[in-house]
C-alpha cells in the first residue's frame, strides 16, 4: 500500500482526496519509481480543485513532476537505486502521476538526476525551473546575449518567473521582473531582479508597437501581456512564450515582427526529446543559486498539497512548493 492523492469524479464534478492505494492499481510502465518529492504546479492546482478540465481520465493521481529511486525496471537504463526524475509526458493528467509514494511510468519519461542535484532540489525547481530553462536555451539559440539588452520576465513572483530571473541573473542580464504584487520587490531582487515594474504596465491592451524596452522576454502568462511584451521589444528582440495565466488569447498584431524583426518562441515543455531534456537539467544543476533557490522554495508534505492547491490558485503562494512524500527524508 502507498499514499496518494487520488482525483475522481463526483456528482457535482470531483474531487480529490488523500488516500491508501493498492500497488496493483499503479498503471503500465517499464520502470516503478519510489517518489521522493513532487512539486504544485499551476496545471496540479486545477487538476486538484476542478477548476480546469485538467485530468483526461479518471480517477487520477495528479501531479505533472516528481523526483526518487528507481525500485523496479524492466529497462536495461534504469536500475533499482537509480535516481530518476520526470517532467510531463501527459503524467498526471493521462497517466498516474507524481503526487504519490510509488509512480510506474515508461521509461522513456525519465531521464537520470545530475549527480550534484538532490531529489529534493530537483522538485525545487521542477517543471518551473526545467521550462524555465528551455526558455533561456531558446533565448540563447535565437541569438541573444547579456550585451544586447534588458530581459523581462513576467510573471515574476511564480514559480517560472522567479527560477527564470535566477538563471538569467547567474549569466550576466540584466533583468526586469514585472508581477501583480509590488510588495514583493525585495524578494525579486534578492532573485537577481534589477528593477520591479507592476504588471498592470502590460497586462491591459496596449499599442500595436511600443517603445523599444526590452532584448528580451520570458512569458508565462499570455494574453494582454504577452502582446505588449512583443510590442515593446527592441530590434531582432526574442521573446519565449511558455504559459498563459492570463489567457490563451494573443491580441496581437504583426508590427513587431516585421517592422522590428521580433522572434516569439513557443516552449513545449510536455514533450521534448531526451537530449532537450537532459540539456536543460544539466546545466540547471551547473548554473543554480541553490541558496537563492531555498529562498524562494518551502516543502510541505503530501497531506497538506490539497489546500496549498487551492492557496496556488488565490494568488497566495510565492515561489516554489515542494511536495514531501512521507518517511521521506529532506536533503539539502
Amino acid at each position: 500500500m502507498f499514499k496518494a492523492i487520488l482525483v475522481d469524479q463526483t456528482d457535482g464534478g470531483t474531487e480529490a482526496v488523500l488516500c491508501d492505494l493498492d500497488e496493483a492499481r499503479l498503471p503500465e510502465g517499464d520502470v516503478t519509481v519510489a517518489v521522493e518529492y513532487s512539486t504544485l504546479n499551476y496545471k496540479d492546482a486545477l487538476a486538484i480543485t476542478g477548476k480546469s478540465p485538467i485530468v483526461r481520465k479518471f480517477p487520477m493521481v495528479p501531479g505533472i513532476d516528481f523526483a526518487g529511486t528507481v525500485e523496479t525496471s524492466a529497462d536495461p537504463r534504469f536500475n533499482p537505486g537509480d535516481r530518476v526524475l520526470l517532467n510531463g509526458f501527459g503524467v498526471g493528467e493521462s497517466h498516474w502521476g507524481g503526487l504519490s509514494q510509488r509512480a510506474r511510468v515508461k521509461a522513456d519519461w525519465l531521464i537520470p538526476v545530475p549527480e550534484t542535484l538532490s531529489t529534493m532540489h530537483a522538485m525545487a525547481l521542477g517543471t518551473a525551473g526545467y521550462t524555465a530553462m528551455l526558455s533561456v536555451i531558446a533565448l540563447e539559440h535565437h541569438g541573444l546575449s547579456p550585451d544586447k539588452g534588458d530581459i523581462v520576465v513576467t510573471g515574476a513572483s511564480g514559480g517560472v518567473g522567479g527560477v527564470a530571473i535566477l538563471i538569467l541573473h547567474r549569466l550576466g542580464y540584466r533583468v526586469v521582473a514585472s508581477t501583480g504584487r509590488v510588495q514583493e520587490a525585495d524578494y525579486l531582487r534578492g532573485l537577481g531582479a534589477d528593477e520591479v515594474i507592476d504588471r498592470a504596465e502590460l497586462a491591459a491592451p496596449g499599442k500595436p508597437l511600443a517603445k523599444a524596452r526590452w532584448a528580451g522576454a520570458i512569458d508565462s502568462l499570455g494574453s494582454h501581456t504577452l502582446a505588449n511584451a512583443c510590442a515593446a521589444m527592441k530590434d531582432n528582440g526574442v521573446v519565449a512564450a511558455c504559459g498563459l495565466a492570463q489567457g490563451m488569447d494573443f491580441p496581437a498584431s504583426v508590427a513587431p515582427f516585421i517592422l522590428r524583426g521580433v522572434t516569439l518562441v513557443g516552449i513545449n515543455s510536455v514533450y521534448r526529446s531526451r537530449a532537450d531534456r537532459q540539456e536543460a537539467w544539466d546545466r540547471l544543476a551547473r548554473q543554480i543559486d541553490f541558496a537563492a533557490l531555498d529562498r524562494m522554495s518551502q516543502t510541505i508534505p503530501l497531506a497538506d498539497a490539497i489546500d496549498a492547491a487551492r492557496d496556488l490558485l488565490d494568488g497566495e503562494v510565492r515561489g516554489r512548493l515542494v511536495i514531501s512524500m512521507p518517511n521521506t527524508q529532506t536533503m539539502a
